[in-house]
């Protein structure tokens, strides 16, 4: 099966998780990230995840699942040690049209959670259609080496001069390649230069030449 490959503002959006073990408290948190309005169902939980109910983050009901818990849910990830309550769950979320992860059960998902290296804004997702998660960390850790947490901040440059670039008056076409030329290699290799001149700390006027050297 050919996957879809998306990524979801969850912003606001009601997700359920069922399970609060060590590997629900991490779905929690990721989910927590994106700003999805999260309720958690497990009779117990990890201290992280109780201090998130507390701190008002998550909503954690200490029980079972229930099928009318899927009701206005967005999204559910079940992570508990039950085949059987995931398999309950998953058939109750096609059926109500909810999507499903269940951890570690590639057959009863509708999405899978991809191996992700992040910085800052930009997200690198790898994955491998459930067949080996394993590879998919292998990428990862060689995306990891190849886009280190400089790309942080040059992508926040690049956002800011995208915006300039659109509050101006220029040809569509012009504006394109000045656009795709700010994201060349060359481009980053000029702003690793600055950043190492603002590092050195040069005088003023050097730093400001460095800085409008593209």
């Amino acid at each position: 099966m050919t996957l879809f490959p998306a990524f979801l503002k969850l912003s606001g959006r009601r997700c359920l998780v069922v399970g609060a073990g060590p590997v629900g408290e991490e779905k929690i948190r990721g989910l927590l990230r994106a700003g999805a309005e999260i309720r958690v169902l497990a009779p117990r939980a990890t201290a992280g995840v109780r201090a998130l109910a507390r701190a008002g983050r998550i909503r954690w009901k200490p029980r079972q699942f229930r099928a009318g818990d899927l009701r206005g849910a967005f999204l559910v990830v079940a992570a508990t040690s039950s085949a059987k309550l995931h398999e309950q769950l998953y058939f109750e979320a096609r059926r109500r049209g909810v999507l499903c992860n269940v951890v570690d059960d590639p057959p009863h998902c509708d999405f899978y959670y991809g191996a992700v290296v992040r910085r800052g804004s930009l997200q690198i997702a790898i994955s491998t259609s459930g067949y080996s998660p394993a590879l998919a960390q292998r990428v990862r850790k060689q995306l990891e080496q190849q886009f280190g947490p400089e790309y942080e901040s040059w992508l926040e440059e690049l956002g800011a001069a995208r915006e300039m670039l659109f509050a101006k008056s220029i040809d569509p076409g012009r504006r394109r390649r000045l656009l795709h030329r700010l994201a060349s290699e060359r481009s980053f290799e000029e702003f690793l230069r600055r950043r190492k001149t603002r590092a050195s700390g040069l005088p003023r006027r050097s730093r400001v030449r460095a800085s409008t050297a593209i």
